[in-house]
């Protein structure tokens, strides 16, 4: 007979617990909706990226209402796709070729060229993202949201959230979002997130993995630095060439050592991770530090000679960024615009207004002025629009009146509950 949250017993009160913290990842998350919708493609190398197509506006009109009907052979391959598109996920059948998350489709194509090619359902993937969400918080309240398909949950005060180290609960949750919505997820449990975060990967799709705090040496030293959720690919590389492969050759490097090669902050940071220490609190709710709206163009744009359809893009950016910004109760005083060239180098220009605003036209004029100040003469692959120095709507309107308490409003924009998290750097 399964456990429910009612059957598992509750620790002694007043006892110390040892913190478990899980981190939950969906497996191939985006792939899963689809193919929960197209069954039969189970088992095949399927990619997910782009918007939809004719072919695939066809083909579910005609097998409308009957989608498991289609034949395998009908669906798009991926050796027909042109353009500029980047892959959103991969069936594990499909990652098996070297395809993965963020590659573009054509170098993907080469790779894979039989793999089936579908387009991404922001909508459906958003549906089934609360609903795993959902049923988490119903049996382990603390969650911290971290994205669409993934999230921190804190196992420690919750029944069973610490018999087997948090298997308990973690088969508990897996049962559950597999239930109601057909889905796997992978869990990771440990003492914190640095750890947890790492363990949900050692055994995907459909694991359960624990860490306990004498698993350090064993498990995770001799492990590539890379694992560690915040060393990228330049870090990396220069701990390479410091002749460091392995968390564990980090952890044997001393303070002052890392601190000299790397600064102050991130030299400290390296030294905490290698040793496994995080204390950062799983945080149910977070205030956003800006928001931000862009797009990457199928074809290369010139600022001159594609001027009306810049425009528009641009135009629609900044119109979709105002209603995020209502829809959510923000308003904001810096503006900022992204551009990548064609030599996909970027560039950045920001402008701060006097009063917070949340209207398309304010917005616009405002991104405008940034796009005065950036070089136009090389082509375009990317737009960004972006607002922050957030404050929500309701404080900003409860403050009319009172010129005191709105320069006390903007003095201090809205910021993060957390601490500043070096493993998700801020996006544009």
């Amino acid at each position: 007979m399964s456990e429910t949250p009612a059957t598992l017993p509750s620790a002694d009160a007043g006892a110390v617990l040892p913190r478990r913290i899980a981190h939950l990842d969906m497996d191939a998350f985006y792939a899963s909706v689809e193919l929960l919708r197209y069954p039969q493609l189970k088992g095949l190398p399927v990619v997910i990226g782009g918007g939809r197509r004719a072919h695939d506006e066809a083909l579910d009109a005609r097998f409308e209402g009957r989608l498991h009907e289609i034949p395998v052979d009908a669906f798009a391959r991926l050796k027909d796709y042109t353009g500029r598109g980047v892959i959103t996920t991969a069936t594990y059948a499909a990652r098996q070729f070297g395809v993965g998350s963020a590659m573009g489709m054509m170098k993907a194509a080469r790779l894979c060229p039989q793999a089936i090619l579908l387009p991404v359902d922001f909508a459906e993937v958003r549906r089934f993202s609360r609903r795993f969400k959902d049923i988490i918080v119903s049996i382990a309240p603390l969650m911290e949201d971290r994205g669409v398909d993934e999230v921190y949950i804190d196992f420690t005060e919750v029944p069973g959230g610490q018999r087997e180290g948090g298997r308990v609960l973690a088969r508990l949750i897996q049962k559950a979002i597999s239930d109601a919505t057909g889905l796997t997820c992978s869990i990771g449990v440990a003492p914190n997130k640095l750890l947890a975060k790492m363990a949900s990967e050692f055994n995907k799709p459909h694991g359960i993995s624990i860490v306990q705090p004498e698993d350090l040496q064993t498990v995770v030293w001799p492990l590539a630095c890379r694992k560690i959720n915040g060393i990228g690919p330049k870090a990396d590389a220069r701990l390479q060439n410091l002749g460091i492969h392995t968390i564990g050759e980090l952890a044997a490097q001393s303070l002052p050592q890392l601190v000299q090669w790397f600064g102050l902050a991130y030299g400290q940071w390296l030294h905490g991770a290698s040793w496994g220490r995080d204390d950062r609190p799983v945080v149910t709710h977070s205030e956003p530090v800006s928001m931000s709206r862009e797009t990457t163009f199928e074809r290369d744009l010139h600022a001159v000679r594609d001027r009306a359809e810049l425009g528009a893009i641009f135009t629609d950016l900044c119109e979709r960024l105002a209603q995020d910004l209502q829809r959510k109760g923000y308003m904001g005083r810096t503006v900022g615009i992204k551009l990548r060239y064609d030599d996909f180098k970027t560039a950045t220009r920001d402008h701060t207004l006097d009063l917070p605003m949340a209207d398309a036209k304010t917005l616009r004029h405002a991104a405008g002025q940034c796009l005065k100040r950036v070089p136009l003469t090389r082509r375009l692959r990317l737009l960004g629009v972006r607002v922050g120095s957030l404050v929500r709507t309701a404080e900003w309107e409860a403050t009319a009146g009172d010129p005191l308490a709105r320069e006390q409003l903007l003095r201090g924009p809205v910021q993060p509950a957390q601490d500043s998290d070096p493993y998700t750097p801020q996006l544009f």
